[in-house]
């Protein structure tokens, strides 16, 4: 947390003359982004990657936008399902997903004592 204020009061010093409100912003969420802090890196590099989540909505909002209204919920959820398929047609991308978060899922089953790998006992 002492790191993280340096660097933040850093920041502040030469970037708060050109975007102030950036800088308030940062100080009033200050209290609910420091518990933050008390994660593993691993974990916290999970939690901050939001690009694969908006990525995923993004393709899916696009699909549904080309293709307009649908006659049924069934129509509405097919489209949805073969956006999101056609994010990884090879099945590969499990593969990789597994290699990223590997470390991630470690640090958490430690964090959290076990409760993660109870369920695959």
């Amino acid at each position: 947390e002492a790191a993280a204020t340096e660097r933040f009061l850093e920041f502040a010093e030469a970037w708060s003359s050109r975007y102030p409100a950036i800088v308030k912003l940062w100080e009033n969420a200050w209290a609910e982004f420091v518990p933050f802090l008390a994660f593993d890196a691993e974990i916290r590099r999970i939690i901050c990657s939001t690009n694969a989540i908006e990525s995923v909505n993004a393709r899916i909002r696009r699909a549904v936008r080309a293709r307009g209204h649908f006659p049924n919920e069934q129509a509405a959820l097919k489209c949805v399902y073969l956006a999101v398929m056609s994010l990884d047609p090879t099945g590969q991308g499990r593969k990789r997903w597994a290699t990223r978060w590997k470390s991630a899922l470690n640090a958490f089953d430690i964090t959290f004592d076990g409760r993660l790998s109870a369920g695959r006992k």
